[in-house]
């Protein structure tokens, strides 16, 4: 969604921007030398402001902060300069707006200094519409604050019912998955929990970015984060919902879920094609674990997690010295305490795609 936000955060700051000189139009907007001067400054300052946000990527925290209060100031500049204080009034309601992106993307500190200025303007309107009609000024003034309250209150709730079950301790900060610990706490639950009658294998799916130390070489860190990120988002995007996907380390990341059959192709197939169409055209040495259900009941459920993902390390580490972007499967593997980690399987259960 980053793409359409930063457009629509575009397309609000000139056209608010584009305001104050529409009013120049109107009896009621600037009327001065000096207003009209003004109003055409902040045209240029707003569409400046927007190009901020048609890059193609999204502004830095201190460019936000600025559009931020940049944005409170020309609001209330726009608002002082017209003629009546009614369209000046009228004209603070687009501080609702400040209000939402302050809440949604920056810090209560950020809030109260939108808030800060929007006082200051509303209370020197209220003061000039106060003197003809006090009643006039108190209900103006009332609805901006109950507009810009309530909109706060909304999209924090907002943010609140959205957020995901997880924990946010157990989110790994840049893809949005969950972290090595909090996959074996999800396997645990897995197995605990086995809602599903009709499924009866549990399937593990280790996947690596292929050429990840070449990407860093070329694109540096900046460009490895973005490989995290894309590649994150198209295994959120490929799963079921209530699967576990989580990033483990640099290139790696796993997804456990529980499947009706054997057969785990149908997914992996849609990670494959899902990683080839991101931007950078990546491809991944993927492993893949499929187990029967009932046998795991009696084991612990973190040495389960261990054995598979061993298991489907190895398989990767096949597939990659087969030349990457291939899948190597292993079907119904032992998981006795004499097994060495490798994940032995019985002839002919390892598949080579």
């Amino acid at each position: 969604m980053q793409g359409s936000a930063c457009r629509l955060v575009a397309v609000c700051i000139a056209t608010l921007g584009l305001v104050p000189v529409a009013l120049m139009a109107s009896e009621l907007g600037p009327q001065t030398v000096a207003t009209r001067s003004a109003a055409v400054v902040i045209a240029v300052s707003c569409l400046a402001m927007a190009a901020v946000w048609l890059r193609h990527h999204w502004p830095t925290r201190a460019q936000s902060l600025w559009c931020v209060i940049g944005g409170s100031l020309v609001i209330g500049v726009a608002a002082l300069i017209v003629a009546d204080p009614i369209a000046g009034l009228l004209g603070t309601a687009s501080y609702v707006l400040l209000t939402a992106f302050a809440v949604c993307f920056h810090s209560p500190r950020m809030l109260l200094v939108t808030w800060t200025v929007a006082a200051v303007v509303i209370g020197v309107l209220f003061a000039r519409l106060a003197a003809t009609d006090l009643a006039l000024a108190v209900a103006a003034a009332g609805v901006v604050v109950l507009l810009n309250v309530f909109v706060a209150l909304a999209c924090r709730a907002g943010i609140k019912l959205v957020q995901p079950d997880a924990h946010h301790s157990d989110i790994e900060q840049l893809t949005g998955l969950l972290h090595r610990d909090a996959f074996y706490r999800g396997v645990a639950t897995l197995l605990a929990s086995r809602s599903r009658s009709d499924d009866q294998y549990l399937v593990v799916v280790a996947v690596n970015i292929d050429s990840f130390s070449l990407l860093l070489g070329l694109s540096g860190a900046r460009g490895g984060n973005r490989a995290r990120v894309t590649v994150s988002q198209a295994l959120r995007e490929t799963v079921r919902h209530n699967a576990i996907v989580a990033h483990i380390a640099d290139d790696d990341f796993l997804i456990a879920d529980t499947f009706t059959t054997a057969d785990a192709s149908p997914l992996v197939e849609r990670i494959r094609g899902a990683i080839a169409v991101t931007p950078q055209r990546l491809t991944a040495s993927i492993g893949v674990v499929c187990t029967p259900l009932p046998p795991l009941a009696a084991e612990p459920p973190d040495d389960v997690a261990d054995k598979l993902i061993a298991i489907a390390t190895t398989a990767i580490e096949q597939a990659r010295m087969a030349g990457g972007n291939q899948v190597r499967y292993v079907l119904r593997p032992t998981l006795g305490e004499d097994d060495d980690g490798g994940g032995g399987a019985p002839d002919g259960a390892d598949r080579f795609a």
